[in-house]
């Protein structure tokens, strides 16, 4: 039987820009997405973000705060994900690319000029940010 999976993301955000990294695998290959990943079991999802952020990226978000549900249906790779998405108040680190087998790039990038191709939460993120007056 199939049932959905539980995944989690963060928005880094500095100076009007949000912190991007390239997918190199599906779903989404070649898309830029912001940090996060898979929820492991009996893992509470804020420590989940935490621990995804500074696995991707070295960032170490101290504060989260949940903006948004971002739900993915992914029918040709047969994936169904739900992902709370955290924004991060308050974070320490310079962000570096940790895991070059998963992507492909990592950067900053303003709002107002994002890459072409995001991913999914990605688009939701940056939708939950404007309704929150974040972004």
């Amino acid at each position: 039987m199939r049932q959905p999976g539980v995944g989690c993301g963060v928005v880094f955000l500095k100076e009007g820009s949000i912190l991007l990294l390239q997918r190199r695998k599906a779903p989404e290959a070649g898309a830029w997405g912001i940090p996060g990943g898979k929820v492991d079991f009996l893992e509470p999802t804020e420590t989940a973000a935490r621990r995804e952020a500074l696995e991707e990226t070295g960032l170490d978000a101290i504060s989260l705060s949940v903006i948004g549900i971002s739900e993915q249906l992914f029918h040709e790779e047969q994936q169904h994900w739900f992902s709370p998405i955290f924004h991060a108040d308050h974070f320490t680190g310079e962000p570096k690319l940790l895991e070059p087998e998963k992507h492909g790039g990592i950067g900053w990038f303003s709002l107002s000029q994002l890459p072409e191709r995001l991913t999914l939460p990605t688009r939701h993120a940056v939708k939950f940010l404007s309704e929150c007056g974040l972004g």
